[in-house]
This record gives structure tokens, C-alpha cells and sequence, in this order.
């Protein structure tokens, strides 16, 4: 198998869509690194924040409500990650972005977009769907505060956001960028006593550690919820705000990045399982 590039620069300007459903901070980081690159915004939730800087930008949108549409459709009051309701959705919104660009996009970036791709998505596009996950995707999986935590109880002494290709898994797609890491010890007198009950109770994961400190009466787990989204406010800003921008404008849109099965190569250089390390390479023009 031959490493094939996510986007060949020669053929032509590239075009991309970004998935939003919320503030849209994601979709702003992305907008501003080169507000003049020709893209459209999606969203499941119309009246969404993300979707009204898209208007005010004059940018074009495409928009389903996933509420209505799979309680009007299906009479469904829980939307579906699989089957052929949801597959309906996805090509159904997925139809209208293609025909706001005349065809299909040369990226998809996931911006806060609040619902999980479907296997029909996935399939359709991988791998030029991205999206930014707030911890190492290597090792730490879940929404929002979760990974962080996760890598408090494992005893990391940093964090990192990664973004990467999303394929038909849980944010178990090919690594593209991981940013610099974020030190813990920042954060040290709010995690003594959360390390120091871990280590007691031999609690290393998030259910263990749960059940402990209901076990003994005390707050620590609603404590590690809090101090772990509080570093993730921090990485958000100095990782995901950083590489997201980095992987569309720097990396993908100069045609720097080829995938091989699940093999990411920059500049033809063979990626770690990892991905581009900004500890190691920082924002370099070219590491070739």
C-alpha cells in the first residue's frame, strides 16, 4: 500500500466544512487561521452560536435540527448512533453541505459538533474528517473532563489534547497532532489529597475511584470532576485552540499529510502511533 495525500494542494484551492452544535470556539480557532479559505458550516442545531458567527461571516450553512427531524421522522425522542435512522440523518445533512460546495469537501473538521459519526459517515469520508480530543487519544478515551482525570489516576505528571482522524471507532481514528504537554503541577494543591486517596485505595481508574470514595463518604470524586475541568479550560486554550488550526491550515491544506492504512506520514516522514509531536517538532515549516 502507497501513502496517499489527505489533500494535494495542486488540484486545485482546498474546501472544507466544519461541524458545529454549540459556541463554536473550535470553528473560530480554525476560521481565524485563514478566514479567506473557501468552507461551510453544518450544524444539527440551528440556532446554535456556532451557526450565527457563520451568518455573521457570510459564510454558508447547512442545517437539520436532529431533534425534529428524528422525532418527526422516526418518532424518536433518543437520537441513534446506528442503524437506518440514523444513516438517513447523516445523509441527509451530509447531502445538503455537499450541495452548499458543489460537491464533496476536501476536509471535514469537527468543531463541537455534539453527535457522534455514524458508520455510514465515517465510511463515506474517512479519512478526511478530523476532530480535537481533550487528552492523549492514545491512551485516554471519554468526553469533556474525563481523560483528564483519567491521566491524574494514572499518575501522568502531564496532559495533552490530540487531533485525529475520525473513522468508525470511539476517537480511536489514526493520531494527526498531539499538542505540548500541559504539566499537572500547576494544580498540585488540588490534587494532593485526590493523589494521596488513589494511592491509598489503589483507585487507577475512574469507576475504581468512584466506588471508593462512596465507599468512605467523602467528596473526592466530585473534586477530581472539578479540578479536571478546570485543567481542561487550560488545555483547551494551549492545546486544542493551537494544533486544531495547525493540522487543517499548516499540515493538510499545504499538502503535507499522506495516510497508509493507519500510518500518518508529514512530509513524508513516518509518524509514531502518536502523531506530530509539538514537544518535539513544535510548529516547524517542515521536518523533511
Amino acid at each position: 500500500m502507497t501513502a496517499k495525500l489527505i489533500y494535494d494542494p495542486l488540484s486545485g484551492p482546498i474546501r472544507y466544512a466544519c461541524g458545529v452544535s454549540g459556541s463554536g470556539t473550535n470553528y473560530d480557532k480554525i476560521y481565524e487561521g485563514d478566514p479567506d479559505k473557501h468552507h461551510l458550516v453544518f450544524s444539527n442545531a440551528p440556532l446554535c452560536a456556532g451557526v450565527l458567527k457563520a451568518k455573521d461571516r457570510g459564510v454558508p450553512v447547512a442545517l437539520l435540527d436532529s431533534t425534529r427531524y428524528f422525532k418527526e421522522m422516526w418518532g424518536l425522542e433518543k437520537i441513534p448512533r446506528y442503524g437506518v435512522e440514523r444513516n438517513s440523518y447523516d445523509m441527509a445533512i451530509m447531502t445538503l453541505m455537499e450541495q452548499g460546495l458543489n460537491g464533496r469537501p476536501d476536509l471535514i473538521c469537527l468543531a463541537g459538533y455534539d453527535l457522534w459519526i455514524g458508520d455510514w459517515m465515517a465510511n463515506r469520508y474517512f479519512p478526511h474528517i478530523l476532530n480535537v480530543h481533550p487528552g492523549d487519544a492514545g491512551k485516554y478515551v471519554g468526553l469533556g473532563w474525563r481523560p483528564t482525570a483519567k491521566a491524574i489516576l494514572a499518575e501522568e505528571s502531564s496532559v495533552k489534547s490530540t487531533v485525529f482522524f475520525v473513522d468508525a471507532s470511539d476517537d480511536g481514528g489514526p493520531i494527526l497532532v498531539q499538542s505540548r504537554s500541559l504539566p499537572l503541577s500547576a494544580w498540585d494543591d488540588g490534587l494532593r489529597d485526590i493523589r494521596r486517596f488513589a494511592e491509598k485505595t489503589n483507585a487507577r481508574t475512574l469507576p475504581q475511584f468512584r466506588e471508593a470514595a462512596q465507599r468512605e463518604g467523602n467528596m473526592l470524586y466530585t473534586s477530581l470532576e472539578q479540578v479536571s475541568a478546570s485543567i481542561q479550560e487550560v488545555l483547551r486554550e494551549q492545546g486544542d485552540w493551537e494544533i486544531y488550526p495547525f493540522a487543517v491550515h499548516e499540515l493538510i491544506a499545504k499538502g503535507r499529510v499522506a495516510l497508509d492504512g493507519r500510518t500518518v506520514y508529514i512530509d513524508g516522514v513516518q509518524m509514531p502511533a502518536e502523531g506530530w509531536q509539538v514537544d518535539t517538532y513544535g510548529f516547524a515549516d517542515s521536518i523533511g
